[in-house]
């Protein structure tokens, strides 16, 4: 299956649309359709209904490989890439809301007064879009986070061969909304939790899918939050949008530990290969685990 092919395919899915794909990848429709003629016809079956625009059966098994193939692609490119050109004095760092704090910050500090000429980029991202950046060669650095048993590695989409290491893991805590009647407990299950009403804030929290894998179906989605400014979610929380899961440090004092299930939030460092001086400063300075 040609790359160029599947990229159209997926933008045409994505989108809905023969035209809107044919814009944003600069071709003609006229072209997009031969793309999409063209794959079906090496595949021997329909991969989109015409009207409306959706893909069949075939074309919902073939969209599951498209992304994983189309990012294993992108990762071996920047990888040969990089091979053949020196590493330059700079760090582009990308990392979740949720795994960017203090530490991080104080870290780069230190990277500054080690290696002053070092030109530093840092990028907030969804936890997807680090494992991508770094996979591709758009990141030199990555930090993302999530729930996870205590010393347990953290689930990440697969994206080929990624080195993953520990920074740090920190108690979770429930936001609840303003004289909530189990503000006063000294910890919450969260299977107590089960029918409550949460926000759903995929970057800016704990996400709900994390949560019903650890306890099964439920938690009721309230709004959606699409950002990443965590100020905005406890804004939302403690006015009776939806309840909220955070690292404990960032919820703050109105928030009630977690007492069960056995879950830390947990932050790692991802790279592939040798990531450069100044990416192993950083990671010297946080202290990750080797």
């Amino acid at each position: 299956m040609d790359p160029h092919l599947l990229r159209t395919f997926t933008a045409v899915v994505r989108l809905a649309s023969f035209s809107a794909a044919a814009r944003e990848l600069g071709y003609t429709q006229s072209a997009v359709s031969q793309h999409i003629a063209a794959l079906e016809a090496d595949l021997g079956v329909e991969l989109l209904g015409r009207r409306p625009v959706a893909p069949t059966e075939a074309g919902s098994r073939l969209l599951e490989h498209a992304g994983p193939l189309l990012l294993r692609i992108g990762a071996a490119r920047a990888e040969v890439v990089r091979a053949a050109h020196s590493p330059a004095a700079r760090l582009v760092l990308g990392a979740s809301p949720l795994a960017f704090g203090d530490r991080t910050a104080r870290a780069l500090a230190g990277l500054r007064a080690a290696a002053p000429r070092t030109d530093v980029t840092v990028r907030l991202l969804e936890r997807a879009g680090v494992v991508a950046g770094v996979a591709c060669g758009d990141l030199d650095l990555g930090l993302v986070d999530g729930a996870a048993a205590p010393s347990d590695p953290l689930r990440l989409p697969d994206a080929g061969p990624l080195h993953t290491a520990g920074v740090g893991e920190e108690p979770l805590a429930v936001v609840l909304p303003d004289g909530h009647p189990l503000a006063d407990r000294e910890g919450l299950r969260l299977t107590e939790l089960i029918d409550a009403l949460w926000l759903d804030a995929p970057d800016a929290a704990i996400p709900l899918d994390e949560l019903r894998a650890a306890c099964g179906n439920g938690f009721r989605t309230g709004p959606r939050y699409d950002g990443t400014d965590v100020r905005t979610l406890l804004t939302l929380a403690r006015a009776g949008h939806g309840l909220a899961l955070l690292p404990a440090s960032v919820a703050g004092a109105g928030a009630v530990p977690l007492a069960a299930p056995r879950l830390v939030h947990r932050t790692e460092a991802l790279h592939r290969g040798d990531p450069g001086r100044a990416a192993r400063v950083l990671t010297d300075l946080l202290g990750v685990s080797r």
